[in-house]
């Protein structure tokens, strides 16, 4: 399973790989800098390998990258499946002891860890990703990185919500598709109860809403980053209860597979997916993917690191330079999907719709005026930082790692 998955997920990733090196990006680095940097090293410790999706995206990037800045293959060290916990201080020991200049961690649970050796080796630059200690760190060699991944997020909500108000129109749901208020109801499947998934399935309802009002969202969490099967049968779970569409913050196809099977069945379900496009897996039942495009980042920090120039305490950005993106819409979106959607990214990149207008949600029946960004104590409630002003949340602003945790009204944790 784990080999054809991978050989799917290569083949996803070819197109996306050669479509970023064509995006935008912040550095302008070239192949000559890496000529007169043979003993450049860059290392990687990855949570996963390519057979989980945001693993995958990240190793396509830094491919991407290195490609166009010139750097080789032999100058990349891979450190793959490396477990939250000490494992991940010695690799990144094991890292800088073999002479990388950068290394680069992908996952929130290395965070302490690779901060660790960042104080032990100061000569080196360290980026933990998803991160959110950096800045409070004082670390001249220690960054953050995440994208703007809520915005794309946002956009895959309205995607749902084209098909929503299809659904609807065409008289294609049943009874048990409704709750007791007349809401359509929406699955999401969740790996964590954390700010980043909070975030993302925040951002998707709301998405949802700005086309279809009349919805509320089901969180079923799996406790897992990676777990196909457990992200199957949290979709079954939900489309059980009339869940008409299956969003996710989960690294496999778990979920679109159960949704697909469903809609083989004859059962009025449809999935919007993460990281990568999922029409492999659901042909048909597949509407798209919020998914990220590493490929910006990477060439920024890279280029960067191979200038001897430091690289951003904390960086995030979104649709304004095509970090973010939606994957391919399916044969089953509704009519109108696609000017919809380069509608809504337009408005986004010009400033125009903020994802997390205040005027559009509530939280316990109320207007929200005031919500803090940053967690000062470790205790994971942001206490500092208003992040609320000029009528929206300021997401990934004044750290890159989402913050956003508001239990906003219609969407209900099962976990």
């Amino acid at each position: 399973m784990k080999k054809i998955l991978a050989l799917v997920l290569a083949v996803l990733f070819v197109c996306g790989a050669l479509a970023a090196c064509s995006g935008s990006t912040t550095n302008e680095a070239t192949a000559d800098q890496a000529t007169t940097n043979s003993d450049f090293k860059i290392g990687v410790i990855l949570v996963g390998d390519e057979n989980e999706g945001y693993t995958y995206a990240h190793i396509q990037g830094i491919r991407s990258a290195v490609d166009a800045l010139g750097v080789s293959d032999d100058q990349i060290i891979w450190k793959y499946s490396i477990p939250e916990d000490e494992t991940c201080y010695d690799t990144a020991v094991d890292l800088a002891d073999q002479g990388c200049s950068v290394i680069f961690s992908n996952s929130y649970g290395h965070q302490s860890y690779t901060q660790q050796a960042a104080t032990d080796y100061p000569d080196i630059q360290f980026v933990a990703m998803t991160g959110d200690t950096a800045k409070a760190s004082g670390l001249e060699n220690f960054s953050n990185a995440f994208t703007k991944v809520y915005e794309s997020r946002y956009v895959s909500g309205v995607v749902a919500g084209m098909k929503v108000a299809e659904l609807v129109k065409d008289n294609k749901l049943s009874d048990k598709n409704f709750d007791d208020d007349g809401n359509v109801k929406i699955g999401y499947v969740g790996a964590y109860p954390y700010a980043e998934v909070v975030s993302g399935y925040t951002a998707f309802f709301l998405g949802i809403k700005s086309v279809y009002a009349d919805v509320a969202m089901e969180v079923q969490y799996t406790n897992s980053w990676f777990d196909i099967t457990a992200e199957a049968e949290a979709a079954n779970a939900l489309m059980a209860d009339g869940c008409a569409i299956i969003g996710q913050h989960a690294d496999s196809t778990g979920a679109p597979s159960a949704v697909q099977a469903a809609l083989e069945e004859g059962k009025v379900a449809y999935s919007v997916g993460y990281n990568v496009d999922m029409l492999s897996v659901a042909p048909t039942a597949a509407l798209t993917s919020a998914s990220n495009n590493w490929y910006v980042y990477y060439t920024y920090a890279i280029g960067a690191a191979l200038n001897g120039e430091k690289i951003d305490t904390n960086w995030a950005e979104g649709y304004e330079t095509d970090a973010v993106a939606i994957t391919d819409l399916g044969e089953s979106v509704a009519e109108g999907t696609a000017e919809k959607v380069e509608e809504v990214i337009a408005a986004i990149k010009a400033g125009e719709l903020q994802v997390f207008d205040t005027a559009t949600f509530t939280v316990d029946g109320k207007e929200v005026t005031s919500a803090f960004a940053t967690d000062t104590d470790g205790d994971f409630a942001p206490d500092a930082d208003e992040a609320i002003f000029d009528g929206y949340y300021h997401e990934s602003y004044f750290q890159s790692a989402p913050s956003f945790q508001l239990r906003i009204d219609g969407i209900t944790e099962l976990n």
